[in-house]
């Protein structure tokens, strides 16, 4: 038997201090969470050691049940719970425990509320449920090996949780994972067998393996048994699952502590037997947006978990789903590849993507509220499905919400259904108007005349918008247009005596139009009248071709469109001015200020601000001398004597 190696010390990452710290103070008064945590990682590794036995049989160092055991001494204090699971070497145990070594850690903390309810779900959806251990120990000792290690590479890792671990090799003639909790004072009531058995038959009966404790046989121990049902809860006749149930299934499967917005539970059988049991979250995971993030479903084959979907199972607009989807029909040991080209998987993909939708649907139908959180918190993603999901795309349509310009808040709260039916008599189009902030979109002059004539807006400001509307040309066959791209056309809305003035006057200011299309030069593709203002005297629009304002222009660049019009008000008081001034040189200044303020509330940039800065205080200047000049004429004038 070799000796253990010289323990070493090492500091926790700061990340870890910080996270140990919220986690006791944010979860104390649910403490009893640590042995859902605990028992829902040992589960895990078992999870991985089936499935790494598929691929490599050398793995299958024993016959021994694979199971998860529970005990607690009084004498010492302590609770242990071990696993024969996958377990983990020196590197492992050094990345996954002394480190947070998954991807979003600075993004995790700066999601952080301050807020210890919300914080606590933030804690689960990280996934970092070993530190729950320190709830209720001041001292935490590991002993693992991983499978296909020999004895000698066992570690023992060790931490009072204050910012620092020891580590040290030692022998462990089994595979697995040894937990042991050295409980704080005050926490003894924990050293109790009905005690441990009530947080593990309320947290994790579901557990499709078995969990097992020593009788209770007072001060003796007596053989171990099985204290949980042990059967996989998607197997389980729906009529024998409560909500609760589910509730502390998803608590499981996805890592969280809140209970989720809904769930479905459905078995397919005919051609294909596959079971789905979903679930959507309450809120949003803080990594949803990260491109290497997990997707939520597993799959599992026959009850036997294979792995987390990379994007087969659920595709990518649905990633916020999480569950369990097991079949009957795939091979034991499938991989990626074989998922890739089974008629199974698309067929399974298919299904779950419908049902999906139809909960979603459901939840707008007959839980408003509810759905109304739910788009809070991933309508955005739910959005990118009209793009990348033709075959769906009008039943994703249906579950879209929008502000628009007849909403009373800045919430989402208008579909396209609710939008066409109250159109006005003679509207064909939906019109939308995408905009950097809710705020500049309410303030937009493109929004003028649809004011004026009282015809509904949608109002897009976040920057999947731009996709979505170029993926979705219609809704129950109306168009939808953009009020800030091409020439203003209200269709039957507008009668004869408007087209007829908006002729006459672009007739009328065509000496200006052309006057300020060469003081603009190449800034501007065209300048021209229009109607679509009622107060403001220009504003910028984008020609037919392009669609919409390109997207990474708009959200990151100069937010202008490639061609972009100046379109100007023939009936502003300063337009009309503009058209009697004689001197080139200050119509061009003021040309260039209608561009500049016309760029600004597009809510783009303007390439040079000095320029703006100095034309405009230029003009003020003559502006300010000119009614000087009026002034000393109106006193000269008065001074002689003139009628």
């Amino acid at each position: 038997m070799s000796a253990p190696t010289q323990q070493e010390r090492f500091s926790f990452q700061a990340e870890v201090v910080q996270l140990l710290d919220l986690m006791i103070h944010s979860l104390y008064s649910n403490k009893e969470i640590f042995l859902r945590e605990l028992i829902s990682n040992a589960s895990d590794a078992i999870d991985r050691l089936r499935f790494a036995q598929l691929t490599e049989p050398g793995l299958d160092e024993d016959e021994e049940e694979l199971r998860i055991h529970v005990a607690f001494d009084k004498d010492a204090r302590t609770i242990t719970i071990t696993d024969n699971g996958i377990g983990m070497s020196r590197q492992e145990v050094m990345d996954n425990i002394g480190t947070i070594a998954k991807s979003g850690t600075r993004e995790f903390f700066q999601a952080l509320t301050g807020d210890q309810r919300k914080d606590a779900t933030l804690i689960g959806q990280f996934g970092v449920g070993f530190y729950s251990s320190f709830i209720v120990a001041d001292r935490v000792t590991l002993t693992t090996r991983r499978a296909g290690l020999s004895a000698e590479e066992g570690v023992r890792w060790e931490s009072d949780g204050r910012g620092e671990y020891a580590l040290e090799t030692v022998e462990r003639p089994r595979r697995g994972t040894e937990l042991v909790l050295h409980l704080r004072e005050g926490e003894d009531d924990l050293l109790n067998h009905h005690r441990l058995l009530t947080i593990i038959q309320k947290y994790s009966d579901h557990i499709s393996l078995p969990i097992v404790m020593p009788q209770d046989g007072g001060d003796e121990a007596g053989e171990d048994t099985v204290v949980n049902r042990g059967s996989a809860l998607w197997a389980r006749p729906k009529s024998e699952i409560g909500d609760a149930d589910y509730n502390e299934f998803y608590k499981h499967v996805a890592h969280d502590f809140a209970d989720p917005l809904a769930h479905l539970h459905s078995k397919m059988e005919g051609t294909y037997e596959y079971t789905l049991l979903l679930f959507i979250p309450a809120t949003a995971p803080f990594d949803l947006w990260m491109p290497e993030a997990r997707h939520g479903v597993k799959l599992h084959v026959q009850r036997v978990f294979i792995m987390d979907d990379t994007g087969q199972l659920m595709p990518n607009y649905l990633r916020f789903v999480r569950g369990v989807i097991d079949s009957a029909d795939l091979p034991l040991n499938v991989s990626r590849e074989i998922l890739q080209s089974s008629r199974v998987v698309d067929n399974i993909r298919s299904s779950a993507v419908k049902k999906v939708l139809r909960l979603l649907k459901d939840l707008a139908e007959k839980e408003p509220e509810k759905y109304a959180r739910f788009w809070r918190e991933f309508g955005d993603v739910l959005k990118e499905g009209v793009a990348e999901d033709f075959s769906n795309r009008d039943e994703i349509a249906k579950l879209l919400r929008f502000t628009t310009t007849k909403s009373a808040t800045d919430e989402p709260d208008t579909s396209l259904s609710d939008y066409v039916a109250r159109m006005k008599e003679g509207q064909d189009k939906i019109y939308y108007l995408i905009a950097p902030t809710p705020a500049a979109a309410k303030s937009s002059p493109h929004l003028e005349i649809f004011r004026k004539k009282g015809i509904e807006v949608l109002l897009l400001g976040q920057a999947i918008d731009n996709w979505l509307v170029t993926s979705l040309p219609d809704f129950e066959g109306k168009r939808l247009q953009s009020v800030a791209q091409g020439v203003s056309d209200l269709g039957a809305m507008e009668d004869e005596a408007e087209k007829e003035a908006g002729e006459k006057a672009g007739t009328e200011l065509s000496g200006l139009i052309e006057r300020v299309k060469k003081a603009l030069g190449d800034k501007v593709a065209d300048v021209r009248t229009t109607n679509r203002l009622t107060t403001s005297p220009a504003c910028i629009v984008a020609d037919e071709p392009d669609l919409e304002l390109n997207l990474m222009r708009r959200m990151q660049g100069s937010g202008m469109p490639s061609r972009p019009i100046l379109e100007i008000n023939p009936e502003h008081p300063l337009v009309r001015r503009l058209d009697r001034e004689g001197d080139e040189q200050r119509l061009s200044d003021w040309a260039h200020v209608l561009y500049s303020q016309s760029v600004l509330t597009l809510g783009a940039r303007i390439e040079d601000p000095a320029e703006f800065v100095e034309r405009l205080n230029g003009l003020l200047m003559t502006l300010a001398d000119d009614t000087e000049a009026d002034a000393e004429n109106a006193d000269a004038d008065g001074g002689s004597g003139e009628e």
